[in-house]
């Protein structure tokens, strides 16, 4: 019933491979989210959200679009995006996307009132969205790209230079709230223009740029 194109010890391995890297992936996160001062008896319930959210776009707008890419390939930056195959489809929905916004959001907005790191979370994620908005780019039928690894190094610079204390929480809001700012938030006006079937507000895949971005922001930290 269920052809496997590989034969079955190769699969097994495969198969063992596949469930190492997600353990390792999962252990990262724990101690991302440990540096942060997230209790351990909330990990797993915002692992599953942070990681399933990911795949789960809310629609809040429809825009009209000039022309709606579909089924096609766009490189940027070397790393390569397919564009989902649609039919009659002359619109951009606009959405948010649950485990690369809503949830680096709310959890961003948590640290900054429980270390009550006000001024600094204010100029991290300024300086931040400043830098992200300069290298956003607009690329038609996929929507807002940003060169990967800058706003993670960004946010871990800028954490480092304005709290020791803090680092790592800082590090997280101004890599998931400037990034979310300065790529999406700024770069609104642009989305209809683009032909994008969907453009998805803090998603950008299966681990959107915002999630990715302030984990990546705490391990440099």
């Amino acid at each position: 019933m269920h052809y496997i194109p590989i034969s079955l010890p190769f699969f097994l391995a495969l198969f063992f491979l596949v469930c190492l890297v997600a353990f390792i992936k999962i252990r990262i996160l724990q101690y991302a989210y440990e540096r942060i001062g997230i209790d351990r008896r909330y990990l797993f319930a915002l692992l599953i959200f942070s990681l399933l959210g990911s795949y789960v776009n809310i629609p809040v707008a429809e825009l009209l679009a000039e022309r709606v890419y579909s089924g096609e390939m766009v490189t940027f930056f070397g790393i390569q995006y397919v564009i989902p195959l649609v039919i009659n489809w002359p619109k951009t929905v606009l959405a948010i996307n649950l485990g690369g916004a809503v949830v680096p959001t709310i959890l961003s907005i948590y640290l900054i009132v429980k270390n009550k790191q006000y001024g600094n979370s204010l100029l991290a994620v300024s300086i931040v969205a400043f830098i992200v908005h300069l290298l956003a780019h607009p690329v038609a039928g996929l929507g807002i790209a940003v060169p990967i690894f800058i706003p993670p190094l960004a946010s871990a610079s800028v954490a480092l230079l304005l709290s020791r204390e803090h680092v790592a929480s800082l590090a997280y809001v101004s890599g998931s709230l400037g990034t979310l700012i300065g790529a999406d938030l700024l770069n609104l006006d642009k989305i209809q223009g683009l032909g994008a079937p969907i453009a998805s507000i803090g998603g950008a895949g299966t681990f959107d740029g915002i999630f990715m971005t302030g984990i990546l922001a705490v391990l440099l930290t």
